[in-house]
Parts: C-alpha cells; structure tokens; sequence
C-alpha cells in the first residue's frame, strides 16, 4: 500500500475484533481511510457498504465478517450500532422503521471507548411521539365513527390532545433522562440565568439576582413539567421544531393556508404552524406507505448531521472525529434491513447536504437483485490478471464516488441505488488468515478541541471566572459607592476620611444617598427645638429624599423644559477628627428651597444633583473630577452652587469645573485669589482680604495713638492639612494690624490633638507679664474658639483683663446667643459675617418660603435671628442657586452651559435672603463690590451668657462703603 497524508497509520492491534480474513483487513482498512478523510473534515461521501458472497454458501461467512467489523470498529472507538435480525411490523416497510425506532435509543450508539457524551435524537423522537399519537387514537381517526363521542369533537383537537398527554414524546419513554427531570432544560436555565443578569446589571444585590434567577426557573420548571395535559412551554424554540417547520422534505404533506414559521417573538403564530404541521404529518403517518420511512430516515440522519455540526457551542463535530456507523449483519425481509438501505438511498437522492452515516450490511446472494431498481447488471467478465482485492476495493469506491452526482440525477433512468456499493466477495477472501495481517486505524490522537473546549476546561474557566467575578466585586465594592457583582455607578468613589472611617464622594446619580454613609442615623421627623449646636430641624436624608422628588417631577412632566445645577458641598461627618455636617446641611437646605421656590413659580424647572466633596471638602478635586465626567454626557448641567470652603485644592477644583465649562456660583468661600484667576468664579461672599480690611476699621479703634501696644496672629496649624483660609486669614490680619501700628508678636501656630487644639503652652507665652497683647487676630475655626476662650480666662496674665479678639467670617457659625459658644470675662470678640439678614428681611419672601418648604420648619413663624436660618448659610446657598438658575434660564428658556456663564455677569435679583445678588459689576479677574458683610461684637454678660451686638453692616449690593465712625465700638 502506498502511503500518503490521508493513509491512516498500522495499527497496533491488540484488542477484539481484528479481522480474520482478507476481505476483513481491506474492508477494515476502506473505513479508516474514510474515517481519517472525515477527520480532516473532507467530509466524504459515506456510501452504503452492501456486502455479498460471490456463492451462494458464503452468506455465513459475510455476515460473520460483518460482525467482526462492528467488533473491530468498537474497539477503535466508533459510535456503531448494530441491527437486530428481526423487528416486529406487518410489512417489511414497518419493520425497517421500527429499525430505525430502536436505532433512537442513545444507548444503542457506542460503546465504552466512544469519546464524548450520547447521542442525541429530538427529531427522531418527535416523529415517534406523532406516531404513537395516531396509533393511540385508534384506526377511526381522523374520521371517527357517526355517533360516536369522539364525532363531535375536532380531529385536529383530539391529536393535540393525545400529544399533550404524551408531552410531545414517544409513549413509554422515560420522564427522567440522565437524572434530570425532562423538562426543557435547553431554554429554562438560559431564560433563569438571563433573570440572573439582568437583576445583576440593574445593580441588585447578589443574592436578590440569585433569587430571582431560581424563582424563575421555578415557575417555569412548574409550567413546563408539573402542570399536566399541555406541550411543553418552550416547544416552538426547540432544535426539531424549527427542523420540523423548515424542512422541504414535510411539504407535500402541509396545507398550504396553514402558517409554516415559527419565531422567537411570536409563539402564539409560531405553535399554530406546529399544530398544523403535526396534524398534516399524522394523517401522512395514518395513510401508511414508504412517507413513514423516509420520514425516520431523514430525522435520523438529520440527528446524525446535527451530532456531528463542527460548530456547534459545544463544537461537538470537532469532538466526534469518527463518523458513526451502522452495521446490518443480516439485511433481509425479517428486519427490514434491504427497505431501510434503499430508503437511505433515496432520502440522500432527495437531499442536497452531506451526512455523516456509514452503513455496512451484508445480504445474501439471492437478495442482491432487490436492491436494484429494474434490471440485474450482468457481472463483469474476469480479468486475466486480475488486481488484489485491496486494490479493487479502493477502485469500486473512487468510481463510486465519481459517478455518484451522475447516478442521483432525476433526468437519469437509474438502475441501481445510487448511495449502495455493492461489494462482492470473492470465496478465497472470505478464508481466515494464516498469519495475523496488521490494519490500519485513523488517528486516535485528541482533537484540540476536545482538549480546550471539554469539561475539564469549563469547570477550570468557571472557576476562574467565579474568582475573578468575586475579586472584581469586590473591588468595585471598595472603590464605589453603588456596585453590584459585574457593574458599578462610576460616578461615586468610596473614599477614607481623616478619623479612619469611610466617606462616598462625587455626584449621586442613580439612586445614591450621601446620608446612608453618615457615621450615625440622622435623626427623623420635625423638630420644634433646637438643643445642641450641630442640631437642625431637618436632616440630610430628608434633603436628598425631597430633593430627588423634585427631579422625578420635573423628569416626569417637564424633561424638556429645565436645567441641572450641581451642589457641591461637605456631606460627610468624621466623629474621630472634630468636623461636624453643620454646613453642608445648611447649604444643601438653602439649595433645596431655592429649588422647590423655583419649581412653584418658574415655567422652566430647576433639577438639583447634589455632590459631595468629603469631610471639610477634603476631597473636592476629586468631586470636580466626577462631576466634570458626568457633565461631559448631560448637556443641562449648566453650573456648580456650592465649593463653600478654601483650600489648597480649590484652584485644581476650580480648574477643573473650568475646563468643563461650568460656572461656579458659592456662598461662603471667600478665598481672595479665585476671581482674581478664574473667570468661571462668582461668589456671594466678601473676600478674606475685603473681610479683614473692614475689621481694620475696629483695629484702628483699639489702638491708642503714642503709646506701643502689642498685637499677633493665632493661628491653626495648616503643614498637615489641605486648610488655605487659615493661612489667607493670617496673611491679611497680619498685614491689619501693622498697618495700624501694632507691635507685632511672633505669629503663633497651635495644632491639634485628638481633634482639640493644644492652645495651653500658647496661652502661658501669650499672657507673660509685659508683654501682653491688646489684640489678637484668631485666625482660626470656629470650633477652636470655646478652647481658647477656656484658656484665656485662667491664664494669670490675661485673666480679668481686657482683650480684643479679631476674626473672620467662620464664626458666624457659632451660637452665643443660644450658649453653644462663649466668651472669657473682659474678654471682647469682633468677628465678620457673611449674610445681613436683619436689614434684608423685611424686602424678601425667604423666610415664609423657608416655614413652607423645609422640613422640620413647616407652621414655625420664622426670622431673621431663628436658630435655624441666623447663620446666613442657608440664606447664602439659597441666593447663588437663584442666581445661577436666573443665568441659565434668561428670556424664560433654558441656555446653555456656555450661555449661562456669559448670562452671569448681567445678574442682577433683588429681594434676596441676603439683599440684592449683583454681578454686573464684577470686573473679569478683578474684584467686585456690593457684599453682604456685617461686623458683630461678642461680649460676656454678668451671668455668664454671652450677648452679641452689630457694629455695622451692609446688605448684599450696598456699595457705600462702611466708615469708623458707623462702626463705632465705644
């Protein structure tokens, strides 16, 4: 023999079922050079192997020969099976279908060397199941006897009926199948595991996903298997129903008028053409004929096809390199076995495909003309010198092949079967060997595809994928606030704050609550009384609730008509370091009643997004970032409230927000260099350096003219913190008090620890004998001032005597009048503030809109001076959101990012919380005037309370500048 690439190799021999004769070994050998052809997915033609002794006395040595290559064949790993020598049926047509019935059992295909999992026959078995149907209803139908009761019921009907009570299978099938319940496993897991994703996409909690997923495949496991007398649920998507519908070989036996497709979409039309399709079938079935044969045939050969499909998900054909074949040992009137070989002949002339079935039957002499269709050829006369048998047999088959497309021609006047090689065999080949001949075998190497795509390596990558899943939800988890097992909302990071515990920073889209992250539950319900410093009538879950409410509202009725303002501002709370959520609720209040005035009042409507930049704003650049992104896809973003506090990183916050196009309108920064750099910047409050400037109008009081008096700066220590007003406060109160000529002291930096400041070793330097100051500029926080207060009043050297404090505007945030701070005796506090609130509030509807809206305040008769509001950082948050919205929504329709920008250097809104809001005299990297700014004296009363007193004031847009003598102290 002459080796070549498709030769397959010797093989090594060694098991049961090596062939014993001659013609055994070339025969063995033809099926491995198809088997290794088919390997290398040359996909040949698979002939019918019809197999006969040229004697008549050799018929048991053929079929002897054909059961040693099943025995070989099974030994080489084949999927082989091999027909019985008798099937019950009255016709030798109904025998060879009930052949090809048995031949559906998968238990029939392969033996324990068979690579891969069984065979499957849905198409085989739904051709059984209609003709179980039709037998169990009887011989009277379709056309039952007058008068019976089956007469007045539709003979369509009663099949579906019958099918219903078989679940669309063959009778006496077994319900279970590899110990699972048979139900429609194919699409019930697919549809509970798409419940899976969808819940984990939609951000849900894992174990709700999980639930969902089994709930669902609960209720259609129930549907499809537990409800009785009904097809199963998903039977329109099922592989042989689309086969069923689709096949050309049905339509002869199909009404025309009925429907004849099925789709994923439509299951009421898709089950109404497989009712109709099944009903035309069943009467074909009933009629008898070869339509019943040919029918099973192509189902199982179709089932074949689709056992070996290269790609498939699970790439089974790559998997089955060796074709499966059917061994008749004894082709004759008692098994049906000639009928079925000439109904494989004829259902391959009618299809154009190529299937993967080899069938090798042995017939005896004499039944060898009936596999012809008229005439018996005469045999070839003999050669002289006649080739080896071998050699003839490779021969047969490259003619056979050849001339195949020739002999399936329909305008051909065909003799023979055109699928059938008939292969006589001489007598001396069919005598056993004296000497053991070596055979071939077609690689048994493992196919790659076995080897990556297997079992093995899908429990490797599930695992994989299950720890990876687990590592990223767990990372998504850590790093933002809202995360689910696959996906996360990107526009919140989880962050650590100073004292150790966690804070979520950025922009709340989707659901977020800053409030969930407060260290501890904020208190719920209205509050009449206000009890502790850091205690508001409202809390910041209640803002964020109504807040989100009133977006929904505008979303819901007015999404074309509205613009988004973010505020930004601190909305986290650290115990461990001393901070306290006092100004973010107070800015986020005012913003919320700027937003519910607006949306009463306004044809275009106010959405409000609220973003967090940590405690003290410690994270604002990373905030400004965040809302930078989310600005970048919602073009109604058209500016920034808020950014309330200086820092280091309000130039990169404020950068930031610039180069995204958006404004930013604050009310309580007063950093002096913002609108001196940024174009982008407008703010309602007086700079640090304005502020100090006018207290200088009280130092120029305290000094006495010729005589020295000694003057310094306390200040909190900023080396470690990202605190900038500090130093702008230190800076500009020092410049003060040497412009006024004070002897200056030593600045003096104290620190904390343990989030109180160290001010004892401060206090014994400051109050030495002779060297004691008049003045203290107190560059500090306003929590820093009961500590130092504290101090002062034990000192030897400074207690009992006079001593004046100067600072800015933080300590408007304190309540001496309701005792939440106090001052030493003889001690005098001067401080700014930011918000005239007692002269503007006779000219502004705040405070009625405020007893309105605001949670906690609703039928309370509100001023000016209520605990609440006295601080102006409400009043302050509220002015600059009305302002920005006036710039984005100028001649009543919504402008742009841009537009608004532009538009806020023509604000101009009288009767505000804190006067009139006036930009149009803002000069573009200048300062502007017409600041709110009052200037209050702190003294300690007789009993101890402490009592406050204005010295001077303006209102928002008052540009008369404020003078000595109005500020008069003494």
């Amino acid at each position: 023999m002459v080796n070549d690439d498709r030769t397959p190799p010797d093989c090594p021999g060694g098991h049961d079922g090596n062939p014993e004769s001659g013609a055994g070994v070339h025969l063995q050998n033809q099926l491995e050079i198809l088997i290794q052809d088919f390997r290398t997915s040359i996909e040949p033609p698979m002939p019918v192997f019809v197999v006969h002794g040229q004697q008549s006395g050799d018929d048991d040595a053929v079929a002897g020969l054909v059961r040693q290559l099943y025995a070989g064949q099974e030994a080489h790993g084949t999927r082989c099976a091999v027909a019985q020598d008798a099937y019950e049926g009255a016709t030798e047509v109904r025998r060879a279908a009930a052949m090809v019935r048995a031949l559906s059992d998968p238990k029939k295909w392969g033996g324990p060397k068979a690579v891969y999992r069984r065979y499957a026959f849905p198409r085989l078995r739904l051709v059984h199941a209609i003709d179980d149907a039709v037998a169990a209803l009887g011989e009277s139908w379709p056309a039952p006897v007058p008068g019976s009761p089956e007469a007045a019921q539709d003979p369509r009907q009663r099949l579906l009926n019958q099918l219903a009570q078989q679940r669309w299978r063959p009778k006496n099938t077994a319900r279970w199948h590899s110990g699972l319940p048979l139900f429609d496993m194919a699409h019930i897991l697919p549809a509970s595991l798409v419940t899976v994703l969808a819940a984990l996409l939609a951000r849900s909690e894992w174990y709700v996903a999980v639930g969902a997923g089994l709930v669902f495949l609960l209720l259609l496991t129930v549907l499809n298997y537990v409800l009785p007398g009904r097809a199963p649920i998903f039977l329109w998507l099922r592989r042989e129903s689309r086969w069923f519908m689709t096949t050309t070989f049905l339509r002869a036996a199909a009404v025309q008028e009925d429907p004849t497709e099925v789709s994923l979409l439509r299951p009421v039309r898709s089950w109404k053409a497989i009712a109709a399709r099944a009903y035309d079938v069943a009467e074909a079935l009933r009629a008898g004929g070869d339509f019943h044969l040919q029918l099973c045939v192509l189902a199982l050969r179709e089932d074949l096809r689709d056992n070996h499909r290269r790609w498939s998900w699970d790439l089974r054909g790559f998997k089955r390199p060796r074709p499966p074949m059917l061994f008749l040992p004894h082709a004759d009137d008692r098994n049906g076995g000639i009928e079925l070989i000439r109904a494989v002949s004829d259902v391959r002339s009618r299809r154009s495909e190529l299937d993967p079935l080899l069938v090798v039957a042995a017939v005896r002499t004499d039944d060898v003309p009936r596999l012809e269709r008229s005439v018996v050829q005469a045999a070839p006369a003999p050669e002289a010198a006649p080739p080896k048998f071998g050699e003839r047999l490779r021969t047969w088959y490259r003619e056979w092949a050849r001339n195949l497309r020739a002999e399936q021609s329909p305008s051909r006047e065909r003799s023979v079967l055109p699928w059938v090689m008939k292969i006589p065999l001489p007598h001396d080949q069919l005598d056993p060997v004296e000497e053991h001949r070596r055979h071939l075998r077609a690689s048994a190497r493992p196919t790659l595809a076995r080897l990556v795509w297997a079992l093995h390596t899908l429990v490797l990558v599930i695992a994989l994928l299950a720890v990876g899943t687990v590592m990223r939800a767990d990372a998504l988890h850590d790093q933002y606030c809202s995360a689910s097992v696959l996906t996360a909302n990107r526009d919140t990071r989880r962050e650590q704050t100073p004292g150790g515990g966690t804070e979520c920073i950025g922009i709340a889209t989707d659901g977020v609550r800053f409030a969930d992250w407060l260290p501890a539950p904020q208190p719920r319900g209205e509050v009449a009384t206000l009890r502790a410093k850091d205690e508001k009538p409202w809390t910041v879950d209640q803002l964020e609730d109504r807040i989100a409410g009133q977006n929904a509202d505008v979303l819901a009725h007015h999404a074309d008509k509205y613009v988004t303002v973010v505020y930004a501002g601190p909305l986290s709370a650290d115990p461990a370091s001393g901070s306290s959520l006092v100004k973010g609720a107070e800015e986020l209040a005012g913003v919320y009643l700027a937003q519910a005035v607006i949306n009463e009042n306004s044809s275009v409507k106010l959405r409000v997004l609220i973003a967090n930049g940590g405690v003290d704003l410690g994270r604002q650049k990373v905030m400004a970032e965040q809302i930078a992104a989310y600005a970048a896809h919602d073009p109604t973003v058209v500016g920034v409230v808020g950014t309330g506090r200086d820092l280091k990183s309000s130039r990169a916050t404020t950068r930031t927000l610039m180069e995204a196009g958006l404004p930013v309108v604050s009310g309580t920064n007063s950093a002096t260099y913002l609108p001196r750099e940024f174009a982008n910047w407008f703010s309602l409050a007086a700079t640090d350096e304005w502020q100090i400037r006018q207290l200088g109008l009280i130092a120029a009081q305290l000094r006495t003219p010729g005589r020295r008096q000694y003057a310094l700066v306390l200040a909190r220590d900023t080396a470690k913190t990202d605190d900038l007003y500090t130093d702008e406060q230190a800076r500009y109160g020092q410049r003060m008090l040497r412009r006024h000529g004070f002897t200056l002291l030593d600045q003096r930096r104290y620190t904390l620890s343990g989030g109180k400041p160290a001010l004892r070793a401060h206090a014994q330097e400051i109050c030495q004998v002779g060297r004691v100051p008049s003045v203290i500029y107190f560059a500090g926080r306003v929590e820093d001032v009961d500590p130092l207060m504290a101090q002062l009043g034990t000192e030897s050297g400074c207690a009992g005597k006079p001593l004046a404090i100067l600072t800015g505007d933080d300590l408007s945030k304190a309540d001496f009048a309701g005792g939440g701070e106090s001052v030493a005796p003889k001690v005098t506090l001067y401080h700014a503030a930011l918000a005239e609130l007692r002269t503007a509030a006779t000219r502004t509807g705040f405070y009625l809109d405020a007893a309105k809206y605001l949670p906690g305040l609703k039928d309370h008769r509100l001023r000016f001076d209520s605990p609440a509001l006295a601080s102006g950082q409400t009043a302050l948050a509220h002015d600059a959101t009305r302002a920005l919205f006036w710039a984005a929504t100028r001649d009543d329709r919504p402008q742009s990012r841009a537009s608004t920008w532009v538009n806020l250097r023509n604000v101009k809104i009288e009767g505000m919380a804190t006067g009139t809001i006036d930009f149009t005299r803002a000069p573009l990297y200048g300062d502007r005037t017409g600041h709110s700014i009052v200037l209050k004296e702190v003294r300690r009363a007789r009993d101890g309370s402490s009592t406050t007193r204005v010295v001077c004031s303006r209102t928002a847009g008052d540009t008369d500048r404020l003078t000595e003598k109005e500020c008069r102290i003494g």
